[in-house]
Parts: C-alpha cells; sequence; structure tokens
C-alpha cells in the first residue's frame, strides 16, 4: 500500500512545485551566503593575529628619560625593547680611571660592532659624563651587578668601579668593556640613542647627519 500511495503522489501534478523549485533556491542562496560570512568571521581574529599589537609596538619604540636627576655616580634603570638599559652618570674619577687598566681588557679599543660609531671611543659614550648601556652579560644574558665606591676591587684587583656577573664570573670596566680571562666574549651592548639636550635622553635612534 505505501508502494502505491508513493507512486501515486509521485505521478500525480503538483501545483505547489513552483513554490518548492522557488523555496529551495533560496535556501540554498542563503545557506551558502550564512556558510560564507561564517568562513569569513572565523578568518578575522587569524588574519588580526599577523597585525602588531600595541604592546608590541611599544616594545619597539624609542624611549625617552629625563637624566636631570641623576647624581654624579648613580646608575639608572629603563626599560627598552623588553631589555634593561642602563644610564650611569660618571664622575671625574672614574672617566681618569679608564686609562689605567686597558692592558687588561679584552677589546680596550672597541673594535667589535657593539657600540654606534660615536660610542667607538675609550668612553664608549656620546657625552663622555654619561654611559648608556644594555644591561646583558654576553656570555649567556645575565644581568651584572654595579659594584661601585671600591666595592669592585674584590674582583679586579686595584679598579674600584665596574660591573660583574655573578652567574659565571664575567666583569667589566666603567664603559662596559670586558675584562680577559672570563667567559664574556664581547664589550657590553651600547644602544642607539640621542641627547634632545642636556637633560633629555632618547634611546632608540641616533640623531639624524646633517
Amino acid at each position: 500500500m505505501s508502494n502505491v500511495s508513493v507512486d501515486a503522489k509521485e505521478s500525480a501534478p503538483n501545483e505547489d512545485q513552483p513554490q518548492v523549485n522557488t523555496r529551495r533556491r533560496f535556501l540554498t542562496v542563503a545557506t551558502s551566503v550564512v556558510g560564507g560570512v561564517g568562513v569569513i568571521g572565523a578568518a578575522v581574529p587569524f588574519v588580526a593575529s599577523w597585525n602588531p599589537s600595541a604592546k608590541a609596538k611599544a616594545a619597539g619604540a624609542d624611549v625617552e628619560v629625563d637624566i636631570s636627576g641623576i647624581e654624579p655616580g648613580q646608575l639608572i634603570r629603563v626599560m627598552w625593547r623588553s631589555k634593561p638599559v642602563w644610564i650611569v652618570r660618571r664622575t671625574p674619577e672614574i672617566l681618569e680611571e679608564l686609562g689605567r687598566h686597558e692592558d687588561q681588557l679584552k677589546d680596550p679599543n672597541s673594535e667589535a660592532e657593539q657600540q654606534p660609531t660615536f660610542a667607538q671611543n675609550r668612553f664608549r659614550s656620546m657625552k663622555e659624563e654619561y654611559l648608556v648601556l644594555v644591561g646583558i652579560c654576553t656570555h649567556l644574558g645575565c644581568s651584572p651587578q654595579h659594584l661601585k665606591d671600591g666595592a669592585f676591587e674584590e674582583v679586579v684587583e686595584g679598579v674600584p668601579d665596574g660591573f660583574f656577573c655573578p652567574c659565571h664570573g664575567s666583569k667589566f670596566d666603567m664603559a662596559g668593556r670586558v675584562f680577559q680571562n672570563v667567559p664574556a666574549p664581547l664589550n657590553l651592548v651600547v644602544p642607539p640613542y640621542q641627547f634632545v639636550d642636556d637633560n633629555t635622553l632618547i634611546i632608540g635612534s641616533e640623531a639624524e647627519v646633517v
């Protein structure tokens, strides 16, 4: 009975057939559009993930530092590109000391490319008074300690101030130059920087040469 009934229904003319076909076409188109929107919606977060976040942009931005409050002999720390950067205001005594132990250094003349051209000198700085260094040891990336007022003499005899890495014993003078017979192969890195005025330092870019 059921087979006959089906045959009869299939053979009978269907006045609603045009409406059914129209409805099917509408549903097919609507499903395709919705599906397409779903794909686009899923793709937006993926494409957006290729764009740098605000935090990522900030990580590569220049850092402006007010140095007016740094006392002679004092070291301050700032962050640039997720790295610690030291700014030291060196005293005349510290500057004079730099010329007394160069025979103990691996690269006293800063011949390795660890600094901008303007800092390829004994002081490794644009202005002798101010030292700017990335505070990361060139051995395995530890952060050295600032030993001053004679404390550095415990690791290097006769040198009162410097930087000592407690991880593996590397030693650097107050220009960031590495001493001989330590694991660190290179001087500490001097980042690009420029002075806007006597009280303002920008880390991350150099002044354009006119």
